[in-house]
């Protein structure tokens, strides 16, 4: 979540600064667009832009209107249609074929639940959690409510929803996205024209690298743009350093049995054993395939791979016997030979075993992003 954590340090800087601020939230995509429902950007009352709605040519617009909505203080759902060709009557030259429907809302401290809180409140825990946020598309002179309910894996709820418009029973349906654990969003409708907005926010990737060899410098660097938490473990207190890793968030010097007690395990937490240390590399390998993960990823040749498994249990020498999680030669088929394009191979395969995707060409794709269920756009609770 690097875009949340990004806008919750701009906002704290704007507000040393005396500065207003508003959030936009894309809340509704029908159609094509380049970012999904869910994507933020926090405006300045100066115009500082941090995070994305689009590629770029929504945001100018979008601050414009951000600038009316920190005004008047008041929360705003604006529309683009791009479905039709000739969509440079908006003045953005969308071309993205697609219905992109953008809430506007004033962030205000004095409010006991606004938007940031809810941020601040996800991101100092490593656990899923729940957002929801209330708009109405058939009136947009009805009260936008906003960003009003935040709802964590213990069926905590904090926020409030608005009294008459939104029944209870959305809260069903938060603890159903939140147990699923379900990649996409949900936007429900519900009594009086009402729509809700169900956010499943995912904690960042934690990557844990056992290995701290040169190769594991851009692995290290290019984790850190994607926003993911990353350990370095090696048993070598010369090659575990500050200096060599300066932007990793945990730096271990730890033998293969010591790893485990060492690194807090979760659903985002995946493991890259690249030591170059055959071992180091069996004996931790051992141990983690005790443990509940999603992915290990092991560098080196098939054969090196297959020595370990035979050591390890006899059952794993047979193809169709190897763990789910384990992945070796780690990294995608791109083709490559450097270590800057291994790492590269090796965070696209983490990102698409996390997302549960193919890994395919998109071009083989019908639609880049999954599309509308037309079932979740009836009402799920009888309108009055």
């Amino acid at each position: 979540m690097k875009e949340l954590r990004d806008i919750v340090n701009a906002y704290d800087k704007a507000k040393q600064a005396g500065k207003k601020s508003a959030l936009a939230t894309v809340v509704r995509v029908e159609g094509s667009s380049y970012r999904r429902a869910g994507a933020r950007m926090l405006v300045t009352d100066d115009g500082q832009l941090t995070g994305a709605i689009s590629g770029g040519c929504l945001e100018g617009d979008a601050l414009r209107k951000a600038q009316l909505v920190m005004v008047q203080q008041k929360p705003m759902l604006v529309t683009y249609d791009t479905t039709d060709d000739d969509d440079a009557k908006f003045g953005v030259g969308l071309g993205c074929n697609g219905i992109i429907h953008i809430l506007i809302e004033p962030i205000n401290e004095e409010q006991p639940y606004n938007p940031i809180g809810f941020f601040k409140k996800f991101l100092c825990k490593r656990e899923p959690a729940v957002l929801i946020t209330v708009f109405n598309m058939a009136d947009r002179r009805a009260e936008q409510y906003g960003t009003c309910l935040f709802y964590n894996k213990n069926g905590g709820a904090s926020g409030l929803l608005p009294a008459g418009k939104i029944s209870d029973a959305i809260l069903p349906d938060a603890a159903n996205v939140l147990h699923t654990g379900n990649t996409t969003t949900k936007t429900y409708y519900y009594q009086d024209n009402y729509t809700c907005f169900i956010e499943l926010l995912q904690p960042a990737v934690s990557l844990v690298i056992a290995g701290a060899g040169n190769d594991a410098i851009p692995l290290v660097q290019m984790a850190k743009i994607l926003g993911w938490q990353v350990t370095v473990v090696d048993g070598r207190a010369n090659y575990v350093t500050a200096a060599r890793f300066p932007l990793a968030d945990g730096l271990i010097v730890a033998k293969p049995a010591e790893v485990k007690a060492q690194i807090p395990v979760d659903e985002r937490t995946v493991f890259m054993l690249m030591t170059h240390n055959y071992n180091y590399d069996a004996a931790l390998l051992t141990d983690l395939l005790e443990l509940p993960l999603t992915y290990i990823g092991v560098l080196g040749p098939k054969k090196r791979l297959k020595r370990m498994l035979e050591e390890i249990a006899p059952g794993y020498n047979s193809p169709a016997n190897i763990p789910d999680q384990l992945y070796g030669p780690a990294g995608l088929d791109i083709g490559s030979e450097n270590a800057e394009e291994i790492a590269l191979a090796i965070l696209s395969e983490i990102q698409s075993v996390l997302n549960r995707r193919n890994a395919a060409s998109l071009r083989t794709r019908p639609f880049i992003h999954d599309r509308i269920n037309k079932k979740e756009l009836l009402p799920l609770i009888s309108t009055h």
